[in-house]
Order: structure tokens, then C-alpha cells, then sequence
């Protein structure tokens, strides 16, 4: 691990880094289903978190990788409350920390020197959470873990799952909530990809999934229950949720019960008394790994007994009475042959390499990532090297190691223009990652950008969803944002074509000239311009009132002008970051033509922001802990229409520190300063009282009026 931060200010500012990363990657694991780094990678960001979080207590964030479980559900599913939460579990990497596990579990018992702590040890099953609620004996819903305390509804779904029995025995409790992983065998998923390439027209554009837990969680979170039960897919069981009754005193016991009940348990699991015969079921089970018939990713110990388990409880995520031990990264020798570079939807020139096949672990692995230009100059990799690739957690490949790195041959040179656009690839101050500046004009980006532009928090054009976004892209229709508002020109080759009608082409050119006169704000925040979100798009509008004065001044201080400078300056939340990504935008020569021929299509009005007088007008605010009944960009958006401006520090300039659960350093420095201080629900009560006064005095401006 590097070296940890050592002053406050360098661990809040990688605290908020690794909480962002960290978010980042639980979506695209738990939400998408497409992973983009390893599990020890991933583990790898959590243990620095802690370790920080460790060494700073007092600047634990509301957002803490470790107070979440998962990632938001998301899609076509309907979303369902757990009635307990499905929790995560805490990871061991080595035999140490495993007998460290039992030793945390005595001392928070305050055990007896001698007594045992038995185990339950179990395979790690790499496959997709789900919760099974039986009631009086029928299975009545399922769902996904999600976030740990909403799930999406798959009970049509797994209904189609043999592994899972649509009752009970009687002597089964009346409520009784079996939990487990849904899983795809190795085999089944072989065949399944081999299907798929066989029934695609054109075998380049098949649907290959990319190891078997994406294949389970695709096969299962479908619209169509029938293409779920058209998948293999298995079930094992290996602990529950709510139950009005437990059928045994025991981890062992209960997990016996259900096992009678007909519900598969891992063959491997047992128990076991002491820390050395756990550790000696989990090399029996690493052993036996490559034969199993799933994927496992190391072995779950659990406390045997259920009042224990009760006394521990919970920290954080994850249960004290639990732990995973994950197995270490299996690797093998092979040929670098070539380093070819992908970019992706943000622009990121991602480094892959493209290997001689080898077996890593059961998989035969041809590419392996190498992250950034870093990482290519730390191995020092050329097409040609012998080096050691690693399975982490079964998900990436990965370059560990360049076994003949001293071989005379020139380094690999990054390069320094996009390979899809030409565009100038670049890494901002600070920054590893090279991106591409070409925006929308680089195919690899286009379609990831049109998107945005026409979602809801930018131009909220009704329609031009992805499906109908990538028709137009393919039949060349659009390139560009300007394009959107020529579509009219196309309408009756669109209404010829399969799935459109004229009623549904003419609502879709309505949506699009709704938008004509786009509020601007929203306008620049739709292009993606790097760091410029939803609030420094209005903080930037507020300030220059049109975009051709926000381009003049941007183009004005990337010239040296000290004055155009300044006005940067004077906006809040608006740092040389923000700045330099603009003044990298309008470098671009496409970018310009873009945004050119963007505003010869549409008219944004002058920005204005609408505000009233309040017993805020005018003073500085600062929003600090978790907010509970607003968002941070609502709550910044009522204050700045009370004509207040919203700071995201606390100085001798605040007049006000608006404070909700879990703040920290910001109320105790308000304190220190003796500014005022009031809850959310006070906040909350004031935003009304000032709606409720100005409908008030329109109401009587109306009957004077009459």
C-alpha cells in the first residue's frame, strides 16, 4: 500500500477520491454487472480507505464506502424494501487475519480462556445475492441483494429456477426468508456464449458474456421470465433474513434444516472448532476450486452459534460474527504481443494487452488490462516480453510482472493523439489517466455523450432513447448535437422504416423543438465538458449570463488575460480544474465548430437566476452531514433562490451552517467561529415559511387586482 496521507487536508481530498472510485465500481459491479477492475483491485481501494478513515476519524464522509452495501438497483425491475437489510462481509487476505477474526470475536464476548469459538466454513460462491421469502409454505417474492436495503423484484424469475422449490414443508416456519447466490455453472456458461454466437446473423456482433456471475446476473434480471428460464442457472443456499422461527440454535442447524427442506446447500460446507482445522477446510476447498462446477472466490467462516451471533451484531456494512477469506490471485507465464489502446465513453485511453493465449485458472485469457501510461512505464512492457499474468478475483487479467524487462529493446511510446479520432490525448494536472479531448466528435465517445446531452437533467428530449440514438448514429444521421434539431429533414425515411409511425416520428420532432430555447445551464452541462456538472454549469451561467461570453472569457484567460481570470475566480466551487477543462475544450478546434454549430440550431435566453427576498439574502450558507429529506443540489438550489450563496467550506465569511446527521469538522469549525447553526428540519421550515409568505402575497396582489 502507498504511503498514507499525513495531514487533514490530504486525506479529506483522497477520502472524497476513493469514495467516488469506490461508488464507481460498486455500480458497475452490483448495478451493471460489468466490472471494470479486479476484486483485489477493488479490495485493494477499500483496505486505503479504512486505513485513512483510521488514522483521521474526525473526517469520516456520510457517503464511507464502508456504511455501504452494494450499489443502487437500477433498470426495469420494480424496487422492494428488504425487511432486513443483506449485509456485506469483511474480507481476510491471509491466515493471520483470519485468526485475528477469532480473536476480535473473543474479546468483544469476553470469552474464557479455552473455550471454543466453532466455525461454519463454506465456498464464497461468485454469483449474484438473492433473497427467497417463503410464507406458509409458498414462496410469495425474490429479490436481488441491490443496495443491501432495496432490492429489485425478481420473483416471476426465479420461480423458473429448479434449484428452487415453490413450497415448503410443512414443518417449516410460517415466515422464513432463505437467502443465498444464484449462480451459472462453468459448463452452462461456456455453452451458453457458444449458443448465443450461433444464433447471432452477424457472429462479430454477438452477445458474449464475460465470465459466469455477468452471465447469472443477465440471465436473471431479465423483462421476460422465459428467457430466464431458457439459462441454466442454479441456486445454493447459505443463510436467511427474517423468520418468525428458527429450526436450530446453530449456524450448522439451521443450515441443516433447509437443506432437508430441499433447498441445495455447498457440498463442502462444515464445522469446525478451531482456527487451524478452518484454515484446513479452506485449502481443501482452494485445492478443489478449479474442479468445482461454479466459481468460488475463497471461503466464508461464520460464529456457530446464533446467540453469538445476536451479541455481535453488526458494524459498518457487515456483521462481526462473519468473514471471507479470499483466495489469492492465480497466474500464469505468457507473450506480451501486441498493446492496442481502447477508449471509452469518458475518453480514457485504456492500454490492453493482447497476449499469447494462456490458461489462467480453468479461463484461457488472451487480453489483460494495464490500466494507464503509469502503470506500461512501472512494468515496462513491450510487445514481445515474457510476463506473469493474474487472474484477481477472476473478473480482469492483469500484468503482474515483465520477467525480461532488461532485454535491450525501446520502451512502448504512449501516444499522444486519440487512435479512434486523432484528437490530442492528453492527462490533466495531477491526473494518470490520458484522455481523448476529442468529445463528440470521437466515435468512441459519441454515442455515451448523445446521451447525456438529451437526458433528463440536460436537454430532456422525450424519445431519443439509447435503442432510437444508436439507429440514427448507424444510418449516419447524427454526428454531432446540431444534428438533433436537423432530424426534420429525415422524417419520412424514418416513418418508412420498421417500429416508426408517423405519429411516433412527429412526436419525437415536437420533443425536439420544445428545446429550441434551451435553459443554458442545462445546455452546457448536456455537452460533457470534463468537470462541468449540473451546479458548476449554473454557477458558471450565473456568472457570465450567456455562453458566448462564457467562451470569450474562457478563451480570454487561457490567453493570460488577468481579468478573465478573475471572474473565474470569483465563483464559488469553480477551481482551476473547472477552468482548465474549459479552456481544453475550446482548444480544440472541433469542439469550437461543435459548439458553433450547435448555437446557430438553438437560442438559449440569457441565463437568470430568480430570487426573492428572505432572511438569507445575501449571506453565505454551508450544508454539512448527510441530508435526509433534500438532495444537496435541491438544498442549493432553495438558498440561492433566496437569494443566499451556497459555500463548501466554513470561514469567518459564513453566516450560516445548515448541519444534518454525521456532520463533523464544518459544524465543529462553526462553533469555534460562532456562527449560527440550524438542523435540516429548521432549513426545511424556513424554505416553507418563505413560499408559504410569497403565494400568501400573490394571493392578495390577485384580489386587490380584482
Amino acid at each position: 500500500m502507498d504511503a498514507l496521507p499525513t495531514n487533514e487536508t490530504d486525506a479529506k481530498a483522497e477520502l472524497a477520491r476513493l469514495a467516488e472510485e469506490i461508488a464507481y465500481h460498486n455500480a458497475r459491479y452490483h448495478t451493471d454487472d460489468a466490472p471494470e477492475i479486479t476484486d483485489a483491485d477493488y479490495d485493494a481501494l477499500v483496505r486505503r480507505n479504512s486505513a485513512i478513515e483510521a488514522a483521521f476519524p474526525g473526517l469520516i464522509r456520510a457517503d464511507s464506502p464502508n456504511r455501504q452495501i452494494g450499489a443502487a438497483p437500477a433498470g426495469h425491475l420494480s424496487k422492494v424494501a428488504h425487511a432486513q437489510p443483506m449485509m456485506s462481509l469483511d474480507n481476510a487476505f491471509s491466515d493471520e487475519d483470519v485468526a485475528e477474526f477469532v480473536a476480535r470475536v473473543r474479546r468483544y464476548l469476553k470469552l474464557p480462556e479455552g473455550e471454543p469459538v466453532a466455525l461454519t466454513a463454506e465456498p464464497k460462491i461468485d454469483g449474484l445475492s438473492c433473497s427467497l421469502r417463503y410464507e406458509n409454505g409458498r414462496l410469495v417474492q425474490a429479490l436481488t441483494r441491490g443496495d443491501g436495503r432495496v432490492g429489485e423484484d425478481v420473483t416471476a424469475n426465479v420461480r423458473t429456477i429448479r434449484d428452487i422449490p415453490d413450497t415448503l414443508p410443512a414443518d417449516a416456519p410460517d415466515l422464513f426468508e432463505i437467502r443465498g447466490e444464484i449462480y451459472m455453472a462453468k459448463a452452462d456458461f461456456a455453452a451458453l456464449n457458444q449458443r448465443l454466437l450461433d444464433e447471432a446473423e452477424d457472429p462479430d456482433k454477438a452477445r458474449q458474456f464475460a465470465n459466469p456471475r455477468n452471465a447469472a446476473a443477465g440471465s436473471l434480471r431479465q423483462k421476460d421470465a422465459s428467457v430466464t428460464a431458457s439459462r441454466p442457472l442454479g441456486f445454493l443456499m447459505h443463510g436467511w433474513g427474517e423468520a418468525s422461527a428458527l429450526p436450530g440454535e446453530t449456524q450448522a442447524a439451521v443450515v441443516a434444516a433447509v437443506r432437508a427442506w430441499g433447498l441445495p446447500v455447498a457440498d463442502a460446507f462444515a464445522r469446525v472448532d478451531t482456527v487451524a482445522n478452518a484454515l484446513d477446510i479452506f485449502r481443501t476447498i482452494e485445492a478443489a476450486r478449479a474442479e468445482l462446477p461454479f466459481d468460488i472466490d475463497g471461503v466464508v467462516y461464520k460464529v456457530d452459534r446464533l446467540d453469538w451471533q445476536a451479541r455481535l451484531g453488526s458494524v459498518g456494512k457487515a456483521p462481526r460474527w462473519a468473514i471471507a477469506h479470499k483466495f489469492p490471485a492465480e497466474r500464469a507465464q505468457t507473450t506480451l504481443r501486441e498493446i492496442d489502446i481502447q477508449v471509452g465513453r469518458t475518453g480514457k485511453l485504456t492500454p490492453v494487452a493482447r497476449l499469447e493465449p494462456v490458461t489462467v485458472g480453468g479461463v484461457v485469457v488472451t487480453n489483460a488490462t494495464l490500466h494507464n501510461a503509469d502503470e506500461i512505464a512501472r512494468l515496462g512492457v513491450r510487445p514481445g516480453d515474457r510476463v506473469v499474468i493474474q487472474r484477481a478475483g477472476d473478473v480482469i487479467p492483469q500484468i503482474v510482472e515483465n520477467l525480461t524487462r532488461d532485454l535491450a529493446r525501446a520502451p512502448w511510446a504512449f501516444p499522444d493523439r486519440c487512435p479512434v479520432c486523432a484528437s490530442e490525448a492528453v492527462a490533466e494536472e495531477g491526473e494518470v489517466d490520458i484522455r481523448c479531448t476529442g468529445g463528440l466528435i470521437c466515435p468512441a465517445q459519441r454515442l455515451e455523450r448523445l446521451k447525456h446531452l438529451v437526458s433528463r437533467g440536460a436537454l430532456d428530449i422525450d424519445g431519443l432513447g439509447e435503442k432510437t440514438l444508436v439507429e440514427l448514429i448507424e444510418l449516419g444521421w447524427l454526428h454531432e448535437p446540431a444534428d438533433i434539431f436537423r432530424l426534420g429533414a429525415h422524417r419520412d425515411e424514418l416513418i418508412a422504416r420498421e417500429g416508426w409511425q408517423a405519429k411516433s416520428v412527429d412526436a419525437l420532432l415536437a420533443a425536439i423543438k420544445a428545446k429550441r430555447e434551451p435553459d443554458a445551464a442545462r445546455l452546457l452541462f448536456g455537452l460533457g465538458i470534463r468537470h462541468v456538472g449540473a451546479i458548476t454549469a449554473r454557477d458558471l451561467m450565473k456568472m457570465f449570463v450567456t455562453l458566448p461570453d462564457l467562451r470569450a472569457a474562457a478563451e480570454a484567460a487561457a490567453a493570460g488575460d488577468e481579468a478573465a481570470v478573475e471572474r473565474f475566480g470569483l465563483i464559488g466551487g469553480v477551481g482551476p480544474a473547472v477552468i482548465a477543462a474549459l479552456q481544453a475544450f475550446f482548444h480544440e478546434d472541433h469542439n469550437k465548430t461543435v459548439w458553433d454549430d450547435l448555437l446557430d440550431v438553438v437560442s438559449p435566453p440569457d441565463f437568470v437566476v430568480e430570487t426573492r427576498e428572505s432572511p438569507v439574502t445575501g449571506k453565505t450558507i454551508v450544508f454539512t452531514g448527510s441530508l435526509e429529506t433534500l438532495s444537496r443540489d435541491e438544498a442549493k438550489a432553495q438558498a440561492e433562490t433566496l437569494g443566499a450563496h451556497v459555500a463548501g467550506s466554513v470561514s469567518k465569511k459564513t453566516d450560516l451552517v445548515v448541519a444534518g446527521p454525521g456532520a463533523g469538522s464544518k459544524l465543529k469549525k462553526a462553533a469555534e467561529l460562532g456562527i449560527a447553526t440550524m438542523t435540516e428540519a429548521e432549513w426545511v421550515a424556513l424554505v416553507a415559511g418563505e413560499t408559504a409568505t410569497e403565494a400568501e402575497a400573490g394571493a392578495g396582489s390577485a384580489e386587490t387586482a380584482d
